[in-house]
């Protein structure tokens, strides 16, 4: 940065001081500079503030934006009780809807770097959430399981792409407050979807009505995210930066070790996630003997752990470093897996579950603060792409993982299962850290 103050202060020193004969016009000369400078100066500031304010307002939008990928997310699994009474299906055909937005979701991520690179993280995020809204929209017209499961393409890669692209951008051009935020606020949308399903079931309409309201919210999400390009636009230095993507192939990303060690991390991350998500229920249920509704309240623990968890990570980052946050969220969930070891009180394992949601939810985040750093900038584009692709690869292997061993053996193996996930994404994250501490030095 220009220090001009510094270089308008040397200007009237000089204009002040030199009073030689023969120089009688240097004086007002370097007054005028000076004044010009200072104008000049004045003007730098104002768009400094202006790009300032505008940066914070297309904030705004992108935190809008995710609350539109968590939304669809926890949809499904609310909705299904309904839907497959309906359709005269069996209840497991739920993981084939799944299991195909998962899909979509996986290669969006792995193949979104070249389409972000060639059109930008706006429009990528404008046609990702449209796709989206009319995945949803054909849910809410669906009347049969085939209709649904080719909604489910559309769902699957708008959530990939918009996933891929806000993640890195935020990582590059925010700190880690805002990147905690930004996931605080997926969270919230995770949460008030199921809450938007049960009110439609409960007013006598149908899940068709659940999905025609989310629907409407996506619609308008879409809206802003069209609305908002003029705003991309203005903000000049993210278009700069954006040129300077380097495309990584599948190939190069696989040869690097670090790369390997990252996306195992993330992988854990959505292990955890997603047995508590669809398995703890079921947990709580047959081994633990809960009721079936109290049992599905008792999952909420997470959520809101999770939310919170991110919230706090947000606050934190102002005086604690990433690594030192992950550290924190790892040793609570060391905490919350030896509560549902050694207890089946139901108190206990609502706060176990709590916990385990309050120290996996700051993890993803922060670590995706840091791939920028430990790749840097101009590669973290493909490389937050092939972490997006492992952890929806995680959510979409890891239930059906469970499911097989539970089948084997019983629901009791849930707090084992959790340990061992713990285990994997700890074990990447000291080779990470390790790794990035010998290249610091």
């Amino acid at each position: 940065m220009i220090p001009w103050e510094q270089f308008d202060r040397v200007c009237a020193f000089t204009a002040q001081t030199i009073r030689k004969p023969g120089t009688v016009g240097i004086r007002p000369i370097a007054k005028r500079f000076s004044m010009a400078k200072c104008r000049s100066s004045s003007r730098i500031r104002k768009r400094i503030r202006r790009y300032k304010q505008m940066a914070t307002i297309l904030l705004v939008f992108i935190y809008i934006f995710y609350i539109g990928l968590g939304i669809p997310d926890s949809l499904l699994g609310s909705a299904w009780p309904a839907i497959y009474g309906e359709f005269h299906v069996p209840v497991s055909y739920a993981s084939f809807v799944s299991a195909i937005i998962s899909t979509g979701t996986v290669l969006s991520s792995l193949f979104s770097t070249k389409v972000i690179a060639r059109l930008g993280t706006a429009k990528v995020t404008a046609l990702s959430t449209i796709l989206t809204a009319i995945a949803l929209a054909g849910f809410s017209c669906s009347h049969g399981f085939l209709w649904l499961c080719l909604c489910a393409i559309p769902l699957g890669i708008g959530a990939g792409s918009i996933d891929t692209a806000l993640n890195n951008y935020v990582a590059l051009h925010y700190n880690a407050m805002q990147m905690s935020f930004l996931h605080c606020f997926y969270g919230i949308g995770v949460t008030v979807s199921p809450y938007l399903m049960s009110l439609a079931l409960s007013d006598s309409l149908n899940w068709r009505g659940g999905y025609r309201t989310v629907f409407y919210i996506q619609l308008v999400i879409a809206a802003l995210s069209v609305c908002s390009l003029p705003l991309w636009k203005k903000v000049r230095t993210v278009q700069a930066e954006e040129e300077e993507v380097h495309v990584l192939s599948l190939s190069q990303m696989i040869k690097r070790k670090k790369i390997w060690a990252s996306c195992g991390v993330f992988a854990g991350i959505s292990a955890l996630e997603s047995t508590c998500l669809i398995w703890g229920s079921t947990y709580l249920s047959e081994t633990i003997g809960l009721s079936a509704d109290m049992a599905a309240a008792l999952i909420t623990f997470y959520f809101v752990g999770m939310t919170l968890g991110r919230f706090l990570s947000g606050l934190l980052s102002l005086k604690f470093s990433d690594w030192k946050i992950i550290a924190m969220g790892q040793t609570t969930i060391f905490a919350a897996v030896l509560i549902l070891l050694i207890t089946d009180n139901m108190f206990a394992v609502a706060a176990g579950l709590f916990l385990v949601g309050l120290g996996n939810g700051p993890i993803f985040p922060n670590m995706t603060h840091l791939t920028p750093i430990l790749y840097r900038k101009e590669t973290s584009q493909s490389v937050i792409g092939i972490e997006m692709a492992f952890s929806n690869l995680s959510i979409m292997l890891t239930p059906v993982l469970f499911g097989f061993l539970s089948g084997k053996m019983s629901t009791d193996i849930f707090p084992v299962f959790l340990a061992v996930m713990f285990a994997l994404m700890t074990g990447c994250t000291v080779i990470l850290k390790i790794g990035d501490s010998r290249s610091r030095k």
